[in-house]
């Protein structure tokens, strides 16, 4: 019998054919790929990821649910990382630009910080698959002036081009969640907004703006700018953060540095 879902790790177990099928075909995995998956859980989409990809990374927090899928017979090429994906070093799984892919069902309850984490190694991924409650995924694709506009959408659109694919509903899992969820396709930019040498910094400022974004922008990000230096960078200096497109926040991190 499978384990149960357990609540502090935020599992609900995709079980619908029909969106397992969706999310195949989204991916189109085939034999040359190497695929991570993100809370593979029972194995929906471990199982025809495994059939179809070349190479499979697993990362579970989960410790019986690890065992479990161990000993599954399909299961026999996969590799089993029993480990906390907010602190895994996906540089141990190769270090080419590019040369990786990610596939997903983020647990809502860390989803915001683990998307974070998984973008220090954008370069790494040819493309990324991931299964997130609705209101994230809304977030991700945003447009400035908009209430879900933040400091996600900015770090995400610096780096990548973000689909929301399509909604789940709660049905579609064992137990069924509170919420719906969505279905996107993060695309790692050829040529990104800013610098690999710029990003602690470009991320920095976007934590001052949006971290005290009801303040003017002058005032969120004294410590790092001037007026006179937010102004010289074409931009107003009383500006709110969530009015602001992501290329002026590449032109605050330019200022910053000149």
């Amino acid at each position: 019998m499978s384990p149960a879902p357990r609540k502090r790790f935020g599992q609900n177990f995709l079980h619908d054919p029909n969106i397992i099928r969706k999310i195949m075909a989204s991916m189109a995995p085939v034999a040359e790929d190497h695929f991570v998956e993100i809370g593979p859980g029972r194995g929906a989409i471990t199982k025809p990821l495994c059939a179809a990809a070349g190479v499979l990374d697993v990362i579970e927090i989960d410790r019986d649910l690890a065992a479990e899928l161990q000993r599954q017979p399909w299961a026999a090429n996969i590799r089993i990382h029993c480990s906390d994906a907010l602190n895994f070093a996906f540089d141990r799984l190769g270090d080419a630009p590019r040369s990786l892919r990610l596939a997903g069902n983020l647990p809502y309850n860390i989803s915001t910080p683990l998307l974070f984490h998984v973008l220090d190694y954008y370069q790494l991924f040819r493309d990324m698959h991931v299964m997130l409650q609705k209101e994230v995924v809304q977030r991700m694709t945003a447009l400035p002036g908009s209430k879900n506009y933040g400091r996600l959408t900015v770090a995400l659109a610096a780096r990548c081009r973000v689909e929301s694919l399509f909604v789940i509903r709660p049905g579609a899992f064992l137990p069924a969640p509170r919420v719906e969820s969505a279905f996107a396709r993060i695309t790692p930019l050829e040529k990104p907004l800013l610098d690999e040498a710029d990003t602690p910094l470009f991320d920095n400022i976007l934590r001052h703006a949006f971290g005290q974004r009801r303040k003017q922008l002058h005032n969120a990000l004294q410590e790092l700018l001037s007026s006179e230096q937010i102004r010289a960078a074409g931009i107003d200096p009383v500006a709110r953060a969530e009015t602001l497109s992501v290329e002026q926040y590449v032109a605050l991190c330019q200022a910053v540095r000149s």
